[in-house]
């Protein structure tokens, strides 16, 4: 059992996940509005939609292998503030952006913060749940889920409503801003004990189980991100849909991705998570062949949101079986992690961009069921392995 500071603790960390969604979802809606052109500019290519996930994504990339080493040595609260008050930033340079180089500046901007946050939070939640790492990995990126949706409900009925997209980023910028600050107030877990040597990850680069960890999550990002990334143009642009029906498509792909993590963070102790991964990859990436040559709009746009329901535990369950086998690895191990899975979201949306250029939507998001079938493969060589014996709960240091 948790104690009441604990909890609060693990609370503000599921909120600051769904910050991260905020910063990272509220593009998509918008890319069939700034496909027409930004500023007076003349239409954007299926590429330069592409570019702007890729650009937010290496943001992430950036953000993570900067302050993951940093966040060994520092408090971890001044990363969790820093980033969500740094989102809340490049939500007002969003606002403000009236060309595509200035939507660039600003989706780096939330990217990095969002790498930021991503980089740190798996390892506090981790310290504050040592005995169940997969079940907490799980539930904490549920919760990004749960931002993704609500993020493109209110982008989607506030474009409906005539709300511009630089508006929105203005109204949604408060949120990140609001959290940030009650992270200064609240006491965090040292993400090691004090009694306890750090793993280093020069110490496992070499390790053929964590190798393959990151081979596994960098397909896993590509996956998810890739179809998260391009569902509303998918819909819209390939299956002759509206825009309402792009957004609310998006909005079932989060949802389902959301309900199936939580399903996974309840029933996963006890369960060989890696059988459970090797079925999801393999679901999921039917699926994406399905949506990508089925005839039937409809068929087509149904498996699109089943792959997100299917493929939503590769990333947080990857970052479990880590936790498991290096529990004393502390920020570092989950930065590189992370910033492997979201350099895969920097790959995957572009790759398919560039595809569609030369054919459809459809043919990329097609094309990316390679990457659950690589994951897969990863999966089978991991073995079932023997994950190290988590330790004890570490203690919650006074408040700052």
């Amino acid at each position: 059992m948790m104690d009441r500071s604990s909890r609060f603790a693990i609370t503000l960390c599921y909120a600051a996940m769904a910050v991260m969604a905020i910063s990272l979802n509220l593009m998509p809606v918008c890319l069939p509005i700034l496909s027409m052109g930004i500023g007076g500019s003349g239409p954007l290519s299926k590429e330069e939609l592409g570019r702007i996930a890729a650009v937010a994504f290496a943001g992430v990339v950036i953000g993570i292998l900067i302050n993951g080493p940093l966040a060994n040595r520092y408090h971890a609260k001044w990363f969790t503030s820093g980033a969500c008050l740094l989102i809340s930033i490049g939500l007002g340079v969003l606002g403000l952006a009236h060309s595509y180089a200035e939507v660039l500046v600003a989706v780096a901007i939330l990217g990095f913060g969002s790498g930021t946050l991503d980089m740190i939070l798996s390892p506090v939640v981790c310290a504050l749940r040592p005995e169940q790492r997969t079940t907490a990995m799980n539930w904490l990126h549920s919760f990004y889920c749960v931002g993704a949706t609500l993020t493109i409900l209110v982008a989607t009925f506030a474009l409906a409503w005539g709300i511009g997209w630089h508006a929105l980023a203005f109204a949604l910028l408060a949120i990140p801003a609001v959290i940030g600050i009650l992270f200064l107030i609240i006491p965090l877990p040292r993400l090691t004990a004090e009694d306890q040597q750090r793993l280093r990850v020069r110490d496992m680069i070499f390790d053929r189980y964590f190798l393959l960890l990151l081979a596994a999550i960098f397909f896993g990002g590509a996956t998810e991100m890739g179809m998260a990334q391009w569902l509303p143009s998918f819909a819209e642009l390939d299956l002759k849909m509206s825009a309402g029906v792009g957004g609310m498509a998006l909005l079932a792909f989060s949802l389902a991705m959301a309900l199936a993590r939580m399903v996974v963070g309840s029933v996963s102790h006890g369960i060989p998570m890696r059988h459970v991964m090797i079925g999801a990859c393999a679901s999921t990436a039917v699926l994406l062949v399905a949506c990508g040559v089925c005839p039937v709009a409809d068929v087509a746009l149904a498996a699109a949101i089943l792959s997100g329901f299917t493929g939503s535990c590769l990333w947080p369950s990857t970052l479990g079986l880590a936790g498991d086998r290096y529990p004393l690895a502390g920020a570092s191990m989950f930065g590189i992690l992370a910033a492997a899975g979201s350099l895969g979201g920097v790959i995957m949306p572009w790759g398919v961009g560039l595809v569609a250029d030369h054919g459809t939507i459809a043919l990329g998001l097609a094309v990316s069921a390679l990457c659950p079938i690589l994951m897969l493969i990863c999966l089978v060589l991991l073995g079932k392995g023997s994950p190290t014996v988590a330790p004890a709960a570490l203690p919650l240091p006074p408040m700052a």
